[in-house]
Protein backbone atom coordinates (compact mmCIF):
# COMPACT_ATOMS: atom_id res chain seq x y z
CA UNK A 1 0.00 0.00 0.00
CA UNK A 2 1.11 3.35 -1.08
CA UNK A 3 1.39 5.99 1.56
CA UNK A 4 1.91 9.63 0.49
CA UNK A 5 1.17 12.31 3.97
CA UNK A 6 0.16 9.27 5.95
CA UNK A 7 -3.21 8.62 3.05
CA UNK A 8 -3.32 5.56 0.88
CA UNK A 9 -3.89 6.29 -2.74
CA UNK A 10 -8.25 5.05 -2.08
CA UNK A 11 -8.06 7.90 0.82
CA UNK A 12 -6.47 10.46 -1.09
CA UNK A 13 -9.08 9.51 -4.03
CA UNK A 14 -11.89 9.60 -1.35
CA UNK A 15 -10.75 13.42 -0.24
CA UNK A 16 -11.07 14.44 -3.43
CA UNK A 17 -14.04 12.96 -4.82
CA UNK A 18 -15.88 14.02 -1.37
CA UNK A 19 -14.28 17.99 -1.95
CA UNK A 20 -15.49 17.80 -5.45
CA UNK A 21 -19.32 16.41 -4.09
CA UNK A 22 -19.30 19.47 -1.87
CA UNK A 23 -17.86 22.12 -4.15
CA UNK A 24 -20.50 20.83 -6.81
CA UNK A 25 -23.10 21.01 -4.98
CA UNK A 26 -22.80 24.65 -3.31
CA UNK A 27 -22.13 25.61 -6.67
CA UNK A 28 -24.80 23.84 -8.16
CA UNK A 29 -27.06 25.52 -5.59
CA UNK A 30 -25.66 28.92 -6.48
CA UNK A 31 -26.47 28.83 -9.96
CA UNK A 32 -29.69 27.27 -9.44
CA UNK A 33 -30.53 30.11 -7.24
CA UNK A 34 -29.86 32.78 -9.61
CA UNK A 35 -31.41 30.96 -12.21
CA UNK A 36 -34.81 30.70 -10.06
CA UNK A 37 -34.95 34.59 -8.93
CA UNK A 38 -34.59 35.05 -12.73
CA UNK A 39 -37.18 32.56 -13.25
CA UNK A 40 -39.47 34.47 -10.60
CA UNK A 41 -38.59 37.82 -11.61
CA UNK A 42 -40.18 36.65 -15.46
CA UNK A 43 -43.41 36.38 -13.73
CA UNK A 44 -42.51 32.32 -14.16
CA UNK A 45 -42.68 29.52 -11.32
CA UNK A 46 -41.53 27.09 -13.37
CA UNK A 47 -38.05 25.86 -14.41
CA UNK A 48 -36.66 23.65 -16.78
CA UNK A 49 -35.26 20.75 -15.56
CA UNK A 50 -32.83 20.35 -19.15
CA UNK A 51 -31.17 23.59 -17.77
CA UNK A 52 -30.79 22.27 -14.16
CA UNK A 53 -29.44 18.88 -15.93
CA UNK A 54 -26.93 20.98 -17.92
CA UNK A 55 -26.15 22.94 -14.63
CA UNK A 56 -25.27 19.89 -12.47
CA UNK A 57 -22.85 18.38 -15.01
CA UNK A 58 -21.43 21.88 -16.46
CA UNK A 59 -20.68 22.27 -12.08
CA UNK A 60 -19.12 18.72 -11.94
CA UNK A 61 -17.24 18.95 -15.22
CA UNK A 62 -15.93 22.25 -13.80
CA UNK A 63 -15.23 21.27 -10.42
CA UNK A 64 -12.95 18.07 -11.94
CA UNK A 65 -11.32 20.41 -14.86
CA UNK A 66 -10.16 22.62 -11.62
CA UNK A 67 -8.75 19.95 -9.92
CA UNK A 68 -7.26 18.11 -12.26
CA UNK A 69 -6.19 21.17 -14.81
CA UNK A 70 -6.30 24.51 -12.12
CA UNK A 71 -4.69 23.09 -9.18
CA UNK A 72 -8.31 24.16 -7.14
CA UNK A 73 -7.74 27.80 -7.61
CA UNK A 74 -10.26 28.48 -5.94
CA UNK A 75 -8.98 26.79 -2.53
CA UNK A 76 -5.62 28.17 -2.94
CA UNK A 77 -3.77 30.25 -0.10
CA UNK A 78 -4.45 33.64 -1.58
CA UNK A 79 -6.42 35.13 -4.25
CA UNK A 80 -3.75 37.17 -6.42
CA UNK A 81 -4.19 37.73 -10.12
CA UNK A 82 -3.96 34.04 -11.35
CA UNK A 83 -6.70 33.13 -9.25
CA UNK A 84 -8.85 36.32 -10.56
CA UNK A 85 -7.62 35.02 -14.18
CA UNK A 86 -8.52 31.48 -13.70
CA UNK A 87 -12.08 32.58 -12.17
CA UNK A 88 -13.16 35.02 -15.18
CA UNK A 89 -12.17 32.08 -17.43
CA UNK A 90 -14.19 29.44 -15.77
CA UNK A 91 -17.17 32.32 -15.27
CA UNK A 92 -17.17 32.91 -18.94
CA UNK A 93 -17.23 29.29 -19.70
CA UNK A 94 -20.46 29.11 -17.40
CA UNK A 95 -22.00 32.59 -18.97
CA UNK A 96 -21.03 30.84 -22.44
CA UNK A 97 -23.28 27.42 -21.81
CA UNK A 98 -26.00 29.47 -20.43
CA UNK A 99 -26.27 31.02 -23.58
CA UNK A 100 -25.87 28.31 -25.57
CA UNK A 101 -28.71 26.32 -23.53
CA UNK A 102 -31.01 29.14 -23.49
CA UNK A 103 -30.61 29.09 -19.30
CA UNK A 104 -32.16 32.76 -19.61
CA UNK A 105 -33.84 33.56 -22.67
CA UNK A 106 -31.05 35.26 -24.21
CA UNK A 107 -31.51 38.06 -22.12
CA UNK A 108 -28.17 39.78 -22.29
CA UNK A 109 -28.79 41.83 -18.69
CA UNK A 110 -29.46 38.55 -17.38
CA UNK A 111 -26.46 36.60 -18.71
CA UNK A 112 -24.08 39.56 -17.56
CA UNK A 113 -25.40 39.38 -14.17
CA UNK A 114 -24.91 36.04 -14.28
CA UNK A 115 -20.99 36.34 -15.35
CA UNK A 116 -20.75 38.47 -12.31
CA UNK A 117 -22.71 36.62 -10.34
CA UNK A 118 -20.24 33.34 -11.35
CA UNK A 119 -17.23 35.43 -10.44
CA UNK A 120 -18.86 36.74 -7.14
CA UNK A 121 -19.22 32.92 -6.31
CA UNK A 122 -15.89 32.19 -6.85
CA UNK A 123 -14.59 34.82 -4.55
CA UNK A 124 -17.35 33.65 -1.80
CA UNK A 125 -15.66 30.60 -2.58
CA UNK A 126 -12.13 31.13 -1.79
CA UNK A 127 -13.26 33.16 1.48
CA UNK A 128 -14.98 30.39 2.89
CA UNK A 129 -11.87 27.45 2.39
CA UNK A 130 -9.43 30.33 3.46
CA UNK A 131 -12.03 30.76 7.05
CA UNK A 132 -12.31 26.97 7.36
CA UNK A 133 -8.36 26.57 6.84
CA UNK A 134 -7.83 28.99 9.33
CA UNK A 135 -10.36 27.85 11.84
CA UNK A 136 -9.19 24.22 11.35
CA UNK A 137 -5.43 25.72 11.87
CA UNK A 138 -6.36 27.37 15.00
CA UNK A 139 -8.16 24.18 16.18
CA UNK A 140 -5.24 21.89 15.41
CA UNK A 141 -2.72 24.44 17.33
CA UNK A 142 -5.21 24.37 20.52
CA UNK A 143 -4.84 19.91 20.43
CA UNK A 144 -1.06 20.77 19.89
CA UNK A 145 -1.15 22.81 22.90
CA UNK A 146 -3.54 20.29 25.02
CA UNK A 147 -1.21 17.21 23.97
CA UNK A 148 2.13 19.18 24.75
CA UNK A 149 0.74 20.29 28.06
CA UNK A 150 -0.54 16.67 28.61
CA UNK A 151 3.12 15.41 28.09
CA UNK A 152 4.76 17.45 30.38
CA UNK A 153 2.34 16.83 33.49
CA UNK A 154 3.01 12.99 32.91
CA UNK A 155 6.71 13.29 33.08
Amino acid sequence: MNKSNGLTKLERYLLEEIGIEFKACIYFFCYLFYYSIYKLLDGNINANIIHMIEMIFLTYGMCYFQLYFMKNFDESENFKIRELLLSIMCSGIYTLVSWIGGWFDENMLATIGFFLYVVLAYICGFLVYKIRRTLESKILNEDLKAFKERGKVNE
